[in-house]
Parts: C-alpha cells; structure tokens; sequence
C-alpha cells in the first residue's frame, strides 16, 4: 500500500499540474512590452524568421506565441508565421531562423493520450537537417507530453532525445522552476553571458516542460538535479498514485549546438519563451515576476542563432 506522504505528494502535483493544464484558460499577454536597451537591427531590417504553423502547433504568432513574435520585431526581425509544411527546400529559401513551438500530429491535436506519433515526415526532417547543415538555424521547443513525444524524432535527427512526460524540480511548488548559477542549474554559455554585461542572465524561469538528453558537442543552457523526476502519464494531466516516474539526473531543459554550418537550440518548455495570461490572473512567461531576465535571454538566443556578434561595436 502506497504510504500517506507518497499518496499526498502525488495528489499535491496533481493539484499543481492541473493548475497549469493552461490548454483552455489561457490568452497571450498582448500588452507585455520588454524595454530592449538596444536593437540588434533597424525596425524591419532584421533577419527573417519563421513561426512554424503547419503542424497543429499549439502555440502561434498571433496566438501563444504573440508576445515572442512583438519582441523579435522590437528588435528588429522580420517575423512571417509558416502555414505550409516543409515539403521542399525552397520553402525555407528566405529564413534564417526557424521556431517550431509545440508541434503536434493531428491524432493528437485533440486527445493528449499516448501514443504520440512525430508532427513531421521523414521527408521533412530530413529537409530541415540539411537546411541546418547548410547555414540555417533551429529553435526546436516541445513542452511537456504529448510535444515531447511529437518532436522526438526531429529532435534525434541531430542528437536531441525528448522525455515524453512533465518534468519538474524539487521545489514542490507552483511553477516555475527557478534555474540559477548558486545551485548549478544554469550554465555559462554565449546565451546566459551575452554580448554586454546588460545581457548577462542571472536566473531563468521555465513552466514545467519536457526534459531532454544533450548530444556530445552540444553545450547545456540549464539542466536538472539527480533529485529532480519527470511523470510519465499515458494521458496529459492525469495523474495516479501508480503514474511512472524517471530521475532527471544527467538531463537539461535546453541546450544549443553548432551542426555544419548552421546552428541549433533544443528547449523543453515554451511558456518561458513569450508572455500569456491565465484565468485573468496567473501571469506565465516574460510578465511572471519568477521570470525577469526571461525575454533578455530569449534575445540572447536568437542574436546567437542570428549569428550576431560584432553589432554593439558600431555605437
């Protein structure tokens, strides 16, 4: 019989998880404005990039993903939602980079239930490789299941293998989980670093997610303790006292990768990556008070897949 503190813990991320089940009860945050201390390009002279759109994506330019698309065109970026699928080179011919959020297959753009078959064809993936080895860069983000699952098979074409399930960290508490240099969980790189010390990142906020094991060669953005576990439900949401459990020791929510001539960033969570608004109270992403160095990362991220590295010269 299972004992009374385990039954209690797993009811308590229970609660939590369907707090933030956020499926039905959340909007972008349209009026978050992060104040950029200085563009990386004139309005509308930037780098294009795409928002994929064409794989039942859960999160969207002018949806999930709005307050991501007004920060990249804030500094600059041409920013396109994608709505074809990538069945030829050509149609990657004017982007530089690529945003897949929360791809889905259509079997499971309405039931969140195992098994979660790949939201891309083999032809596609393969597209989107040699694209990448070409020159082009990938920001590849799959939150918890089903996307994880949804994006494994892309994600290992280059080396990234998603956990299927809901990771979470050990403090016990209503997300976000809090990456920080003090405990180990984020890791110096170009993109916690930046260019200038205004674009150094002192802590990152996540919203639960997926996990995810790194290639060699890859270098980790912030990755979990051995106390940390990911849940493995067969349905999202549903959680029992006999629901699977993983350690994530060894694992990370997001690391970044040169790949021929191109380069590549793998996250497992997307919340982190915009601003949203649930139920008309809980503020999730760039707003959330856990989340002040969020949206400077996110710029960081992108002048790094961008391939920016001498623009402050010219002040």
């Amino acid at each position: 019989m299972m004992s009374i503190i385990r039954f209690k813990t797993v009811l308590y991320l229970t609660l939590i998880f369907a707090l933030s089940d956020l499926s039905a009860q959340q909007i972008p945050d349209t009026s978050y404005s992060f104040p950029i201390n200085k563009t990386a390009y004139q309005k509308g002279r930037g780098s294009i990039i795409y928002i994929d759109e064409a794989h039942n994506n859960f999160h969207t330019k002018s949806g999930g993903f709005f307050a991501f698309g007004k920060l990249m065109e804030q500094d600059g970026y041409r920013v396109h939602d994608l709505k074809e699928e990538i069945s030829s080179p050509k149609v990657l011919d004017l982007c530089k980079v690529l945003v897949i959020a929360n791809a889905l297959n259509e079997v499971n753009s309405r039931e969140w239930i195992l098994p979660t078959p790949s939201a891309f064809t083999d032809n596609e993936i393969a597209i989107i490789k040699n694209w990448v080895m070409g020159g082009g860069s990938l920001l590849l983000i799959a939150d918890h299941m089903p996307f994880a699952g949804a994006a494994y098979d892309l994600g290992k074409a280059f080396g990234f293998e998603f956990i299927n399930g809901f990771a979470y960290t050990s403090q016990q508490s209503w997300p976000p989980s809090i990456f920080t240099f003090s405990n180990g969980t984020l890791l110096k790189s170009r993109v916690t670093e930046g260019l200038t010390n205004y674009e150094r990142i002192d802590s990152i906020a996540t919203f639960t997610g997926s996990a995810l094991k790194a290639p060699y060669g890859s270098t980790e953005v912030f990755s979990f303790l051995a106390e940390n576990n990911s849940l493995q439900p067969d349905t999202a949401w549903v959680f029992r006292t006999n629901t699977p459990k993983q350690s994530l020791e060894g694992f990370c929510q997001g690391a970044i990768m040169g790949y021929g001539k191109g380069r590549i960033a793998v996250f497992g969570e997307a919340a982190m990556f915009t601003a949203q608004v649930v139920n008309g109270t809980f503020k999730v992403g760039f707003n959330s008070e856990s989340a002040p160095h969020n949206a400077q990362f996110v710029l960081n991220l992108i002048h790094w897949l961008d391939g920016i590295t001498q623009y402050y010269e010219t002040d």
